[in-house]
């Protein structure tokens, strides 16, 4: 295995021992970054993501990374607050396009758990409709008026 390389720096070319180089990264809001999540029961997986802030505090400075964890049939939006005191997990700046995100397929899942919500607000409705018709009997002798109105928290 050749451990060397020649790479160009402003015009000038240099060859470096990649055993030995170190690689020195800027990295901005908005930077393409690379997340090896090392805390699964599945081992060490990498995962795209981009560089949404930096909080610059005295004693931890951390820099907080949007990731998007695709998994069979699903996947998630995770953040993570990187800093000197992270564990299992590691960022590089992501500088070849071995790695894409496959937009339509987030925003399916996206789609799918919207739908998800929305369909459970409609069976609270349903029940809640249900409830008020079938259960009056209850409260003959109370006239029905809207909780929220009752309780003071809105006026007529």
């Amino acid at each position: 295995m050749d451990t060397k390389q020649i790479i160009e720096v402003n015009g000038v070319k240099l060859e470096v021992d990649l055993r030995t180089a170190r690689r020195i990264e800027e990295l901005q809001v908005g930077s393409r970054v690379k997340v090896l999540d090392s805390t699964g029961y599945s081992g060490a997986q990498v995962y795209p993501g981009i560089i949404v802030g930096f909080e610059p505090f005295k004693e931890l400075p951390t820099i907080i990374v949007a990731y998007v964890k695709a998994e069979y049939n699903d996947v998630g939006l995770k953040t993570i607050s990187y800093n000197a005191k992270t564990e299992k997990v590691e960022i590089v700046a992501s500088i070849d396009d071995d790695f894409s995100v496959s937009k339509k397929e987030v925003l399916g899942w996206f789609d799918r758990e919207e739908q998800k919500a929305r369909n459970t607000l409609a069976e609270i409705a349903a029940k809640r409709e249900f409830f008020l018709d079938r259960f009056k009997a209850y409260w003959r002798d109370e006239p029905l008026v809207d909780a929220m109105t009752k309780d003071g928290l809105a006026t007529a």
